[in-house]
């Protein structure tokens, strides 16, 4: 029976994550162990479960049946390990969260480590960059996430926000004329994160809103990279404050348009409601929703 719950349990993350690939990837077994596990299981049952393509899977109508049935059956397992893991001194378990590479030296990192190190029968496998990953498909517990969201799907919880500066290199901006609006900067450089949008739009105090898109002769997808490249004196660029603060300190960088402001960007953290791992997510995102993590 114990071989049967095990098959059920993969053919259940078969359906879940749409793919024997995928589920592989998420169990730590080859794809072909996958499906033959779900092979063994249709046979013991007498029944076929899925219906397989080359490129994508189905559920047979006693498949549908079948995979109600097993949910309920994880769903009443999932809950009696998050009422005894409650119960606890101490959490067990593993979690894989992403996290924007630009903020591998910051305090969600160093809310990990503490958590670790009060936790340590926990876990944690960390990818940090800054493209966007999703949760079920690449087999994530958890993201963290700078912007504003628009995946009304997942849980969410927001834990802060982000503030963005203007900058740019020194020996760049001595080159020009200092600017006093945002208009101003239409013919400058630009290093654009390629994760943002080309527009720029800045406000004021007293609710003028202006927008700037310029020339970008340099893009990337990472906050890093844009970093050093301003460094460089190729151009303006908005950066996160504290890696704008960074650069001012060391000489690098100026600050530009200071009675102008950027919109702050959210930083959140998102979960799906099918996690395995539901307990151990949400006591590791209460934990960061307490930390100070601006």
């Amino acid at each position: 029976m114990i071989d049967h719950l095990r098959q059920m349990a993969i053919f259940a993350r078969v359906v879940d994550l749409g793919s024997f690939r995928a589920a592989a990837k998420d169990v730590g077994l080859a794809p072909s162990r996958i499906s033959e596990t779900v092979s063994e299981l249709e046979e013991f049952l007498g029944v076929t479960l899925l219906y397989r393509s080359t490129r994508k899977i189905a559920l047979t109508s006693e498949g549908r049946i079948f995979y109600n049935r097993v949910v309920d059956m994880l769903r009443s397992a999932e809950a009696g390990l998050n009422d005894l893991n409650a119960l606890s001194l101490e959490p067990v378990g593993a979690l894989r969260v992403s996290i924007p590479a630009f903020m591998a030296s910051g305090p969600i990192s160093n809310a990990i480590g503490e958590f670790a190190r009060r936790h340590p029968n926990v876990a944690f496998s960390v990818a940090y960059t800054d493209n966007r990953v999703g949760l079920i498909e690449d087999g994530f517990d958890l993201n963290i996430r700078v912007g504003w969201l628009d995946d009304s799907s997942m849980m969410s919880r927001k834990l802060g926000q982000g503030q963005r500066t203007l900058v740019a290199g020194t020996r760049y901006a001595e080159q020009r004329a200092l600017p006093r609006r945002p208009s101003d900067m239409e013919d400058w450089d630009w290093i654009r994160f390629k994760n943002r949008p080309d527009t720029t739009k800045f406000t004021t105090l007293d609710g003028q809103t202006e927008s700037v898109t310029g020339n970008a002769q340099i893009e990337a997808d990472s906050i890093e990279a844009v970093y050093h490249f301003a460094t460089q004196n190729l151009g303006a660029t908005t950066l996160p404050s504290f890696l704008a603060d960074r650069g001012v300190e060391a000489g690098h960088f100026v600050r530009l348009l200071p009675d102008w402001h950027l919109r702050p960007l959210g930083i959140f953290a998102v979960w799906s409601d099918t996690s395995r791992r539901e307990s151990l997510t949400l006591m590791f995102v209460r934990f960061l929703a307490a930390q100070d993590l601006c």
